[in-house]
């Protein structure tokens, strides 16, 4: 997937998001870990797998919801 070019107030929006995201996502990420390091091998597959697939979900999820509150605050004038 190739990156965007992006304008300077672009690049400072997602300056700010990937800020917001960085927090969410390191917790996660170590929900994550615990959860794996928790399992045996043959525990990996099956339900322990959508439970990391959920996880990285709220992520995305996170991700939305962050740009969409960032630009109701104001942050972007350009158009999506």
């Amino acid at each position: 997937m190739l990156r965007p070019t992006l304008t300077p107030q672009q690049q400072a929006e997602a300056e700010r998001i990937a800020q917001i995201l960085m927090e969410t996502a390191r917790r996660e990420v170590q929900d994550i870990a615990e959860l794996l390091a928790s399992k045996c091998d043959h525990q990996l597959l099956g339900r322990t797998e959508f439970e990391v697939r959920d996880r990285v979900h709220r992520i995305g999820a996170k991700a939305i919801e962050t740009a969409l509150n960032e630009r109701k605050k104001g942050a972007t004038k350009d158009p999506a």
